[in-house]
């Protein structure tokens, strides 16, 4: 698979998913604490929030690689910036992931 078709199928995945969230968080401002708990625990929400940081990273990793290919001249440089946003695409979804699934 190349760059140009995972970038895509990455934005038609995150695309619903940003809608879906924000429209819920959105929803959930006027709801009373219970509300919001019962919310955040369902099985549903926390599935697709994983899916929307996983598929969200990777979409950023991608498209950071692309600008870093193209404005960073020094290989050096750009084989770190590469590893750190990798380690990064990795590393932060998964602290999430796994806060997400134990509540803290």
């Amino acid at each position: 698979m190349d760059i140009t078709k995972s970038k895509c199928t990455s934005a038609i995945i995150v695309a619903p998913l940003i809608v879906w969230f924000c429209v819920s968080l959105i929803s959930l401002s006027t709801s009373n604490y219970n509300e919001i708990i019962n919310f955040f625990g369902n099985t549903l929400f926390s599935w697709l929030t994983i899916i929307l940081l996983v598929a969200g990273f990777f979409h950023a990793r991608i498209g950071l690689n692309e600008i870093f290919e193209d404005y960073i001249h020094n290989e050096r440089v750009k084989n770190v910036t590469n590893l750190l946003t990798l380690l990064l695409s990795i590393i932060v979804p998964l602290i999430t992931i796994i806060l997400l699934l134990y509540k803290f």
